[in-house]
């Protein structure tokens, strides 16, 4: 497939195995997207062809392509042999007289029904909602009613539905908090077929899949184990690939200084033999990977006071519901608190509580129901929204958005941050409102690097964001000696930068003191 001049991949030729779980990995714009999009049929390939089993479960990337229907019904979709049967079974009863036809043909269908366990279908649909906290009392409910997340889940039940023979999952953890995270992760552990999934969640890469397809260098290439196993790998080779280049042109070098010194001497028969061995020895170019890593670090113009944050008895409640009561905490300078809990249980609340009366606050002004907010001395805020797109202007260009964040940075220093992220040098003048997901948030990344703050408030940060991207992140927010709090449903992210856990749910907010590991382990002390 390629698209002009660009090559996405060419000639591949791989085989999925039945019982392996691959994930299929590459940077943003490699062709992962494009290539899932050829398997499932969306799109044909220029050249080649595709063998698919019968049936096979995709997760839908629209939304809205089911809003006229059930929410289980919706599920049930997923076996399309049987929705099919259902939907001509459910015509032909509602019909007051059958012919003879009508008859055998209703006896037909109540076969395909059996042998798709279509009269176990909407408890096992339940099942799968339940499972990805869709509560029961939104299955009877029409997809037009639920919010983003919720149909994200309910379609990626609808591809689970009914153990296709290959399950094709393109970002499937996009939306579920944790705990709908582990839970598929269990669920695709124990799925007995074809596993393909594109993601950008490292720590559910590696506990999920068996073998990882990597889009690089214009093909596709199989490595065994999970996405760390692959990177080692395809380190290792190319380190030998790059020895064995360099070890090469040091023997030509040594060859073409003897042919340079003899060639108009006596030992031409020697001089000969060598320039054999130099054309047999001529390094192959090595293909450009395209892989590229993003630098990221979050310096302080100075540190904070001892004290970076004290809360007392604050409280925010919206109609129906009571997100955070009585709520009393002190955070110390250099503290790394992760935030977790189920989707819509109040961890952007919580945030946007915390930054009540933020100075220089650049968002919307939110207010609480009780309670005082105090940061400490010297506290400098950078915030990254959970859409930051809201943040930045239109109309102005990538360079002059990020200008206003420090006046006194030259354009050479603002290219030079710009280039950190991956922005070409062309791209510092491309309009703000062309921007897509992924630089949206690499730009934000930009801000915060100059505007040098001590305390860092994320609201998932590494959606749109690659693993490249993402493991950057990681790194840079460890090294980071100033004070965190952080919105993630990244496994890895929170369980390598955190040192303090608040986990929110209906009960309220548990203030953990220590990190994810040890607040799970605690966990399942409990029982």
């Amino acid at each position: 497939m390629r698209y002009g001049a660009k090559i996405l991949f060419e000639d591949v030729g791989v085989v999925f195995q039945r019982g392996r779980r691959y994930g299929l990995t590459g940077p943003n714009g490699s062709g992962k997207s494009t290539f899932m999009k050829v398997l499932t049929g969306e799109l044909d390939a220029q050249k080649g062809n595709v063998v698919r089993p019968k049936r096979v479960g995709v997760l839908s990337q629209d939304q809205y392509a089911f809003d006229a229907f059930r929410v289980i019904d919706t599920v049930i979709m997923g076996n399309r042999s049987l929705w099919a049967a259902l939907e001509e079974r459910d015509r032909l009863y509602s019909k007051p007289d059958l012919t003879d036809d009508e008859g055998m043909r209703l006896g037909e269908l109540e076969g395909v029904v059996a042998e798709n366990d279509g009269y176990t279908a909407e408890s096992d649909a339940a099942i799968l909602l339940d499972g990805l906290d869709i509560p029961e009392s939104l299955h009877e409910r029409m997809m037009s009613e639920l919010q983003g997340g919720e149909k994200v889940r309910v379609l990626l039940a609808q591809a689970l539905f009914g153990g296709p023979d290959a399950l094709l999952l393109d970002e499937p953890t996009n939306s579920l908090d944790l705990e709908s995270i582990h839970w598929l992760q269990d669920f695709l552990n124990r799925y007995q077929g074809t596993l393909i999934v594109i993601s950008h969640d490292r720590h559910f890469l590696n506990s999920v899949t068996t073998h990882t397809a990597d889009i690089d260098y214009q093909t596709i290439i199989i490595y065994t184990g999970g996405y760390d196993d692959m990177v080692m790998a395809k380190t290792q080779i190319r380190s030998r690939l790059e020895s064995q280049n360099a070890q090469r042109e040091k023997k030509i070098e040594q060859l073409n200084e003897f042919i340079a010194r003899f060639s108009a001497g006596t030992r031409s028969s020697q001089v000969m033999s060598r320039k054999k061995e130099v054309e047999r020895l001529q390094t192959s170019d090595l293909a450009r990977s395209n892989i590229a890593r993003p630098f990221i670090r979050f310096e302080m113009k100075r540190p904070s006071g001892r004290h970076a944050l004290e809360v007392k008895g604050i409280s925010k409640s919206y109609p129906e519901v009571e997100v955070i009561k009585n709520f009393t905490v002190s955070i110390s300078r250099g503290e790394k608190v992760g935030i977790i809990g189920r989707n819509g249980a109040g961890k952007t609340t919580m945030l946007r509580s915390l930054l009540t009366g933020m100075p220089g606050a650049d968002f919307d002004p939110f207010t609480i129901d009780g309670g005082t907010v105090e940061w400490g001395h010297e506290v400098q805020i950078g915030y990254f929204p959970q859409d930051p797109r809201a943040t930045i202007q239109s109309n102005l260009t990538l360079l002059d958005w990020l200008q206003q964040w420090d006046p006194q940075a030259g354009v050479e220093e603002l290219r030079g941050v710009l280039g950190q992220m991956l922005f070409a040098r062309d791209e510092a003048l491309k309009p703000t409102q062309a921007m897509s997901g992924g630089e949206v948030a690499r730009l934000m990344f930009c801000k915060l690097m100059l505007q040098k703050p001590n305390v860092l408030v994320f609201d998932e940060p590494t959606n749109h964001l690659d693993l490249e991207s993402i493991n950057a992140l990681n790194i840079a927010l460890q090294k980071f000696d100033g004070t965190l709090f952080l919105v993630t449903h990244d496994h890895d992210l929170l369980e390598e930068t955190a040192t303090r856990i608040w986990h929110i749910d209906d009960n309220g907010l548990e203030d953990f003191r220590g990190n994810y590991e040890e607040y799970q382990t605690a966990l399942a002390a409990k029982g």
